[in-house]
């Protein structure tokens, strides 16, 4: 049995870690030629900084999904909210990887806006949800919601710059 939990909490893990290679599809290419022309605030960190942030946070991520995903035998309302967070999430996990299709593949920094701001919701719903079933995992998604909130204010002065 405790093989099978690892096998799982491997397997979240690598989905998210997933959304990020997906993402990175679109990145790597615009990195040095469209996103190098365009003007970013002062506050906005060197290139090398993000690949090791999103994979911490991807990983913190599917640990978080993976502690919510092995509560069994909850009350009625527990379950609901261990269901509907998941749910929530999945979701959320598809706006996170549709970030870098519309930052970096369309070059469109307004529809990557209007993205990340869903993104933000969303994620602030399965925080919810997932603090409800365990605090650990509420816990563990903090850091993320702290980076998508610069990443916000970072995409939103990007559109204004250019």
């Amino acid at each position: 049995m405790r093989l099978k939990r690892w096998g799982v909490l491997l397997l979240f893990i690598l989905i998210c870690q997933g959304a990020g290679i997906i993402g990175s599809f679109f990145t790597f290419d615009a990195i040095p030629t469209w996103y190098a022309t365009l003007m970013r605030p002062s506050f906005s960190p060197p290139n090398w900084v993000f690949g090791p942030v999103w994979t911490t946070l991807y990983t913190l991520m599917g640990v978080a999904a993976f502690l919510v995903w092995k509560q069994l035998g909850l009350s009625p309302v527990v379950a609901k909210a261990r269901s509907r967070g998941l749910s929530i999430f999945w979701i959320h996990l598809f706006f996170n990887a549709l970030w870098s299709v519309f930052f970096f593949g369309f070059h469109s920094p307004l529809l990557a806006l209007v993205d990340i701001v869903l993104l933000w919701i969303l994620l602030l719903i399965t925080i919810q949800y997932f603090f409800r079933v365990s605090r650990g995992a509420g816990t563990l998604l903090l850091p993320y919601l702290a980076w998508v909130s610069f990443a916000s204010v970072l995409n939103m002065a990007i559109v204004l710059l250019n």
